[in-house]
C-alpha cells in the first residue's frame, strides 16, 4: 500500500489532502519534531535528506512536494484534478506547481528566519542581531513578500483557481505559502481574493479528513 511518511506540522500535510481528494487508499507512517523543530534522524532511514514529505509506492520512494504530487496524479488521477495536455490551463498548472516551492517560499522562509534570529541569540548579542534582522525585514524581505502577495491577489483576480476556473493539484501545492503568508506575512492586509482561496480550501471535505488524519497543523492557522 502507499506510504505517507508523515511528519507532524509539515508540508506532507498538502500530501495527505491530495490523496483524500483523490480517494486512494494510503497509510500514515508518523514522525514528530524535535525540540528544534528538525525532523527526527528516522526519516533519513526513507530519504538520505531526511525530510518530509515523502513517501513509497510500488518500491519506489519519492520526495519533493511537487514531484510527489505529479507522481500521485499521473499514476492514480485518472485525469483528475490536473487540466488537458497542450491547454493554457496545463501551462499555468506546471507553473504554479513548481513555483510555489521554487519561488513563493523564499521569502516566506526568509521572515522566519530573520523573525526568529533575536529571539535565539544570546542575550548580550540580541539587541545587536535585532536591529540586523530588522534592517533584513525592513530593506530586503517584506517588499519580496509583499510582491509576492500582490503578484497572487492579481492572478487569483482573474480565475477562480490558480490553474485556471477548475481547481487542480496546482491549489494545493499553493496551499501552504499562502498559508505560510496567512500566519505570518500579512497576507490578510489587502488580498481578498487570496483570503477567499485559502476559505474555499479550508471548506473542503477532502482538507478536513486530511487534518483529522494528519494531525495538529498550525501553519496559517
Amino acid at each position: 500500500m502507499l506510504t505517507v511518511h508523515h511528519l507532524n506540522n509539515s508540508r506532507s500535510q498538502r500530501v495527505l489532502w491530495l490523496l483524500e481528494e483523490l480517494g486512494v487508499p494510503y497509510e500514515i507512517v508518523r514522525y514528530q519534531r524535535q525540540p528544534d523543530m528538525r525532523a527526527p534522524k528516522e526519516l533519513r532511514a526513507i530519504h538520505p535528506l531526511g525530510k518530509s514529505p515523502v513517501i513509497t509506492d510500488n518500491g519506489n520512494t519519492i520526495a519533493e512536494s511537487g514531484a510527489i504530487i505529479e507522481y500521485l496524479v499521473a499514476t492514480y488521477g485518472n485525469g483528475r484534478l490536473i487540466p488537458p495536455p497542450n491547454t493554457p490551463e496545463r501551462l499555468r498548472f506546471t507553473y504554479w506547481l513548481h513555483y510555489a516551492e521554487g519561488s513563493a517560499m523564499q521569502p516566506l522562509l526568509l521572515k522566519l528566519l530573520f523573525t526568529l534570529m533575536p529571539k535565539r541569540a544570546p542575550a548580550l548579542l540580541r539587541p545587536l542581531v535585532r536591529k540586523v534582522a530588522n534592517q533584513a525585514l525592513t530593506t530586503l524581505v517584506n517588499p519580496q513578500l509583499k510582491q509576492h502577495m500582490d503578484y497572487w491577489e492579481g492572478e487569483l483576480a482573474k480565475s477562480e483557481w490558480f490553474a485556471g476556473n477548475e481547481f487542480t493539484a496546482a491549489d494545493i501545492q499553493m496551499s501552504f505559502p499562502l498559508e505560510a503568508a496567512q500566519a505570518r506575512g500579512g497576507l490578510e492586509q489587502g488580498h481578498p481574493k487570496a483570503m477567499a482561496f485559502l476559505e474555499r480550501i479550508h471548506a473542503r471535505p477532502a482538507y478536513a479528513r486530511a487534518l483529522e488524519k494528519g494531525g495538529p497543523y498550525q501553519v496559517g492557522r
